[in-house]
């Protein structure tokens, strides 16, 4: 999309006051609006009529349009740009969204701009929760790169723009070549029926992107990039970002795998991957956003909660590494916090005696009428 810039309007389009244009693409253009009933800001995508009325991509571009419009309402996840309202006309059409104000991935795909390894991870991380529920909710997204990824905050992002989006349960015939070449796995190209591994595969190749500053397969036309993608093994991302580890290289490439079976069997196991190597790329005490998810995700007692309350508890506590032989809580010491152990065991003392040892995901018992018990790591 263009560069933002700033309009003085008075216009509206249905309930929406239009304040400024944040983007023009090649079927719309997105402005910064108000919902004049809530008084909510929303990004508010207006197709125009001589888009549904070109002839000879008309047709798709309505179709796709009214893909993401049926998703008004349906697709709440952190991770994912809330689409809240959809107006579809016989020539024209609106969608409100959430605004996502940090503007989209593809600002970090140059040598110059490229993020900490440790933040590509965690996106990838986040974005593998998000096509996960996307597809439990019968979506495959089928148009994932950087410029359909927003940042929200630090690595906080959001996946957009479902219009290309196969819709496993619709009843109309969607095409399967829809999409971005440079991303497409190779069943989206050869028009195989598409899972997850579609997605994944995509996912795979952004991330190898934002690690390195290049696309893994490029060509002078599509014809050769086609004949790259079914059939080249890309170069290994350590091989062109100096100091990058090569436990990367196996993550990432393993997601792009020539065919679904070579991929992760799940997102949960993609994203475990990446947590896991994270770990790499990080000082000993820092506690990834990943590595909290997971280890609520892991707890019994948590196993009932959505996606969006883990990530609301994941951010709500104060995370911290606890040395060894450390006393963390004492008896009749006054206190104000719940305490969530997280990783590792912790031992309850009286007098230098052992009671008890907690491990994580356990509940601790201790006699009502101990004294002076103390919690060490």
């Amino acid at each position: 999309m263009d560069q933002p810039f700033e309009l003085d309007l008075s216009l509206q389009i249905g309930k929406y006051d239009i304040r400024k244009q944040l983007g023009k693409g090649a079927t719309g253009t997105v402005y910064l609006a108000v919902d004049t009933f809530s008084g909510k800001e929303v990004a508010l995508k207006v197709i125009e009529p001589e888009v549904f009325k070109d002839p000879e991509f008309g047709s798709v571009y309505r179709s796709q349009f009214l893909n993401e419009a049926s998703l008004a309402g349906k697709l709440k996840h952190p991770h994912i740009v809330g689409i809240l309202d959809a107006v579809v006309q016989e020539d024209s059409g609106h969608i409100a969204m959430e605004v996502v104000s940090g503007g989209d991935l593809s600002q970090h795909v140059s040598v110059d701009k490229l993020l900490h390894v440790a933040d590509v991870l965690q996106i990838g991380f986040k974005c593998c929760g998000a096509l996960a529920y996307a597809f439990n909710e019968g979506i495959v997204h089928r148009d994932i790169k950087p410029a359909n990824i927003m940042i929200a905050q630090g690595t906080d992002v959001k996946i957009a723009d479902f219009g290309a989006a196969l819709l496993r349960k619709a009843q109309a015939v969607q095409t399967a070549s829809i999409g971005s070449p440079f991303y497409m796995s190779p069943e989206q190209i050869e028009e195989a029926p598409l899972t997850h591994h579609s997605d994944m595969y995509c996912l795979g190749v952004v991330m190898y992107e934002l690690l390195t500053g290049q696309r893994p397969f490029t060509a002078d036309s599509l014809e050769m990039l086609v004949e790259k993608i079914l059939h080249q093994d890309p170069a290994p991302p350590s091989s062109l970002r100096p100091g990058l580890p090569h436990e990367i290289d196996r993550v990432v490439l393993r997601a792009m795998g020539k065919k679904p079976q070579f991929r992760y069997e799940t997102w949960d196991d993609f994203a475990f991957a990446l947590s896991d190597v994270g770990k790499l790329v990080l000082p000993a005490d820092a506690i990834m956003d990943s590595e909290k998810f997971v280890a609520l995700k892991r707890v019994d007692m948590l196993a009932n909660l959505s996606d969006a309350e883990l990530w609301e508890l994941t951010h709500a506590g104060r995370w911290t590494r606890v040395a060894a032989k450390q006393a963390i809580i004492r008896e009749n010491e006054p206190g104000k916090s719940f305490f969530f152990l997280a990783q590792g065991q912790v031992k309850v003392t009286l007098e230098g005696h052992l009671l008890n040892t907690i491990g994580e995901g356990e509940r601790p018992s201790c006699s009502p009428n101990s004294r002076r018990r103390h919690w060490r790591v």
